[in-house]
């Protein structure tokens, strides 16, 4: 039988017998040679191929050593019965969006940078010498943590060098960090803003803290309710509220932290989208009042894109080396050569320029979405959060059941949160649709098809 076999002498580097090992198992591999196929007897395959018997017989022995081949005596040598191994999984096509997608934390992907980003990213490979590929410093690049100092202070007020900022991989792994640091200084419980960002709460629990929950009112976190509550730490959104939308009043702020300095506790503070105002200056941040007592957290993932899984902590001195041991040990550091693009684009004041145009894009999508539920939906009110942010928060009417409205939704495909989901103690329905991916007349249409969903859940009730 012709087996499409050929070996070459002049392949000094692979013997005869690996030469004929390796296409006979490629053979059998591809199907080429089906289960049960007799081979030639040792002494025939030698002659075709011009070599001595022993090559073959070292070949057979080999593959039939592994599983391919089987030998029986009186019965020659045949391809083996097993299973064909199974072919790698063809990955699936990149998912389309949802029609109706109202997530609250995406910005506008379109508009990423994508240009400025290159550049960057070219003078990084280009000016890079090869042995900073190597292994770097886990708490981050030296370049960008001075750029971020620099950007962070001039941006949000926050009160740090270099020294002390902490790179990390988005603003999630920075609370995670940060819980398991305060974990193992002896803190047990952390206070939580109710509603608040549930992600960030199942961390925090995740990380050994038990969550604690303090309403939130239309001026953040009620300061007033931290008295009666035994909290080691607590974590905050005092810029603009997640997702209710207020800003942390100066009077609470002060006593905010002097309620952490009278219990030794430590804040985290996550700034998660303050860039984004349209009405008003962003407030500063409340570290740069207490840079020993507050952790700042912050993130790429609202003013660029969540894909570069980019964050960064301010941290307290007496924090640093916990927080930098927990660093190491979850992942030695965040990608280079994404944190040196960074870099370089905030020197350029590239981020800045790309603020400027996206804040006027950002504030006419909140008032086409705001004027749209009005339109579509007017029983429904706005709640009293300021002009800021990537969300708005609509409080349902008592006749409008949230699950009901929720689940009806899911159905029709349309991504969109319930306040419910934020929730630890029950309170208002509402839902908080985001704007920041979609365009003025994409929003008009998926809140018509909300109005549908919403009339489609009361008809089923």
């Amino acid at each position: 039988m012709e087996l499409l076999v050929a070996l070459t002498r002049e392949n000094g580097r692979e013997p005869l017998h690996a030469q004929l090992e390796r296409q006979l198992r490629e053979a059998v591999r591809s199907g080429r040679l089906a289960s049960g196929t007799r081979l030639p007897a040792t002494r025939v395959l030698a002659a075709e191929l011009a070599v001595s018997r022993g090559v073959v017989v070292e070949a057979y022995a080999q593959l039939t050593a592994e599983g391919y081949l089987v030998t029986r005596r009186g019965a020659g040598t045949t391809v083996a019965a097993a299973p064909r191994p199974a072919r790698a999984p063809t990955p699936p096509p990149h998912p389309r969006p949802v029609a109706e997608d109202f997530h609250p934390g995406t910005p506008d992907l379109a508009s990423f940078p994508r240009g400025a980003w290159l550049r960057s990213l070219r003078t990084v490979l280009r000016e890079l010498p090869d042995d900073g590929l190597g292994y770097a410093d886990p708490a981050g690049a030296p370049q960008l943590r001075g750029a971020l100092a620099r950007y962070l202070g001039r941006a949000r007020g926050v009160a740090c060098g270099p020294e002390r900022v902490l790179v990390t991989s988005g603003l999630t792994q920075g609370v995670a960090l940060a819980c398991r640091a305060l974990h193992a200084r002896g803190a047990r419980r952390i206070a939580v803003e109710d509603p608040g960002f549930t992600v960030h709460r199942a961390v925090a629990a995740h990380c050994g803290l038990q969550p604690v929950p303090v309403p939130v009112d239309v001026h953040g976190l009620r300061t007033d309710a931290l008295a009666a509550l035994d909290a080691d730490a607590l974590l905050v959104t005092p810029a603009h509220q997640m997702p209710l939308g207020g800003v942390l009043a100066p009077q609470r702020r002060a006593e905010l932290l002097a309620w952490a300095d009278a219990h030794d506790a430590y804040v985290i503070e996550d700034d998660y989208d303050a860039e984004h105002r349209y009405d008003r200056e962003p407030v500063g941040a409340l570290q740069g009042l207490a840079p020993e007592r507050v952790i700042y957290a912050g993130c790429a993932s609202k003013v660029l894109a969540p894909g570069l899984r980019l964050g960064w902590l301010a941290v307290p001195q007496a924090l640093w080396a916990a927080l930098e041991r927990e660093k190491t040990l979850d992942d030695l550091g965040s990608p280079l050569l994404e944190q040196l693009t960074l870099a370089d684009f905030l020197e350029r004041g590239e981020l800045d320029r790309h603020l400027r145009r996206t804040r006027p894009r950002y504030r006419a999508r909140r008032d086409a979405l705001i004027a749209a539920l009005a339109r579509e939906l007017p029983s429904w009110r706005i709640g009293a959060g300021i002009a800021a942010g990537l969300h708005v928060v609509a409080l349902l009417p008592e006749t409008v059941d949230e699950a009901a409205l929720l689940a009806t939704a899911a159905e029709r495909g349309m991504r969109l949160h319930g306040l419910s989901w934020f929730r630890v103690t029950p309170g208002p329905a509402g839902v908080v649709p985001g704007f920041g991916n979609a365009s003025e007349p994409t929003l008009a249409r998926a809140v018509a098809q909300l109005a549908q969903v919403a009339r489609a859940a009361d008809a089923a009730r």
